[in-house]
């Protein structure tokens, strides 16, 4: 039997208070959480635009900073350093994104960091700073005090300069995990790609013609977007990943990439994380106007982007909205809305599909945008029993009550997303905009939190929640 959620009558009444407050009241508010045997309190302040977390010790953990380029060290809840400076672009969701520590940090002191260089020799916020495979993974070695640059693993396009548009920076992903299976994981977004990895075999424009000024649509290092990308620890291609056997095939910089692949299709995501009881990979996924997801990550998974988002059977609300006069457009003018499928059917059949490739629905999805953010798990008693195996989640916009966490209950088989409200049996939130929560209130379990870039448990149990808008580290923890 599932254990009901806490405080079903106390988070109504939340709302309801917290929608009645001033705007500049809400810039002001505290965190909070629904549950009454819980309390917040605040870890760390001072920080500049924090976008990830790791853990170091009980008390310590290095915290990447978006536009500065530092990873700063909180040890007792005093900010000091930085431990590393580097020469960043922060122009738009570019930046000093991801950070994962080995699984043998404590022998090896290795620390993976995902960021965006500046071509520039210093920090730059300009969106046309950067080198085209500006978007990297590099690997640094930690010696108690400072981080040293050890290696690059990989390198993701970042540039974007599209005929007839204004140049952008985002959808740039930047999340690094390591798995159970000790490969390091990491999810870069399309950087508004539209190729064979968007599920567009010919491109936006068809057979023999290019997707952009760099060539694609294969996905060569100018066009390897929209992807999870699994690693040895080293930066090698491990062998028993679900395309490598097809890569080797292909051949060529396109085949290369293709073996390190172990999801594409992928819009762009700022949550993704393991369960720490089955092992499998979450990973949430924003949506242009519709469909943020939810999702649980097989190998040789494909998300669905650009035919799909959210459930394939919505295919014709996923259009119909895309289409509409309020959100014509997704992002890119090379492929509008107009050339969605009509049917369901129509959609799936329109899948790149490689050799082995698979596509599922979302374990819960948003009929509009709520720009899902941080993603972490809980397990152990130290908030409480109920909590253990439960999935935490945030938002990438400060205005769904203030900075929102969603808790997500998994189902004891650990592959789906368990509800018990009604209105949400079909694992969708039909609600009435973006930014807008009608038929998840159940699942909003915390708010005031500002912009959520990640949330982890701490050794001590703790939920620990980096707010990126506030410059503050928060823990929830139990009270009595």
């Amino acid at each position: 039997m599932r254990t009901p959620r806490p405080g079903r009558r106390l988070l109504m009444l939340a709302i309801l208070a917290t929608l009645a407050l001033p705007a500049q009241a809400w810039a002001q508010a505290v965190p909070t959480v629904v549950d009454p045997n819980l309390a917040v309190r605040t870890v760390a302040t001072g920080l500049s635009q924090p976008t990830g977390l790791a853990f170091i010790g009980a008390n310590d953990m290095l915290v990447n900073e978006k536009a500065t380029g530092r990873v700063m060290r909180v040890r007792n809840g005093v900010v000091e350093g930085p431990v590393l400076d580097l020469d960043v672009n922060s122009a738009s969701e570019r930046g000093l994104l991801g950070i994962a520590l080995h699984r043998n940090f404590m022998v090896n002191g290795f620390v993976y960091l995902f960021w965006s260089e500046s071509n520039t020799g210093a920090d730059s916020n300009s969106l046309a700073t950067v080198d085209l495979l500006a978007n990297r993974l590099d690997r640094f070695v930690w010696n108690g005090s400072t981080l040293t640059f050890d290696r690059t693993l990989i390198r993701f396009r970042a540039f974007q300069a599209d005929a007839g548009q204004p140049l952008r920076g985002n959808h740039d992903g930047g999340v690094v995990r390591f798995g159970p299976d000790g490969k390091v994981y990491v999810i870069v977004g399309d950087t508004g790609r539209r190729g064979q990895m968007q599920n567009l075999e010919f491109g936006p424009f068809g057979p023999g013609i290019p997707d952009d000024q760099f060539g694609g649509p294969e996905p060569d290092d100018a066009h390897f977007t929209g992807v999870i990308v699994r690693l040895n620890d080293d930066g090698t291609t491990p062998t028993d990943n679900p395309f490598y056997d097809v890569g080797a095939e292909i051949g060529g910089a396109a085949g290369a990439n293709i073996q390190k692949i172990y999801a594409y299709g992928i819009r762009n995501s700022f949550g993704m994380n393991f369960d720490p009881l089955s092992g499998d990979l979450w990973q949430n996924e924003n949506g242009d106007d519709t469909f943020s997801e939810l999702n649980r990550v097989e190998p040789g998974w494909n998300s669905g982007w650009v035919q799909i988002m959210g459930p394939s059977s919505r295919v014709p609300q996923f259009k119909e909205i895309e289409t509409s006069a309020e959100f014509f457009g997704l992002q890119q003018i090379r492929w509008p809305p107009t050339n969605i499928a009509d049917t369901p059917a129509q959609a799936l059949s329109r899948l790149f599909m490689l050799p082995g490739a698979h596509f599922s629905d979302p374990e819960f999805s948003w009929k509009f945008e709520v720009a899902p953010a941080g993603l972490g798990f809980v397990t152990g008693r130290a908030l409480g029993a109920q909590y253990s195996g439960d999935l935490f989640m945030g938002g990438a916009r400060d205005f769904l009550f203030s900075g929102h966490i969603f808790r997500m209950e998994i189902t004891g088989n650990r592959q789906m997303v368990g509800v018990d409200d009604p209105r949400i049996e079909d694992r969708v939130a039909d609600n009435l905009g973006k930014f807008e929560a009608t038929e998840s209130e159940s699942l909003v379990w915390g708010q005031n939190f500002g912009l959520t870039t990640d949330i982890l448990q701490g050794p001590n149990g703790n939920l620990f929640v980096l707010s990126n808008t506030h410059g503050a580290l928060y823990e929830v923890f139990r009270v009595k």
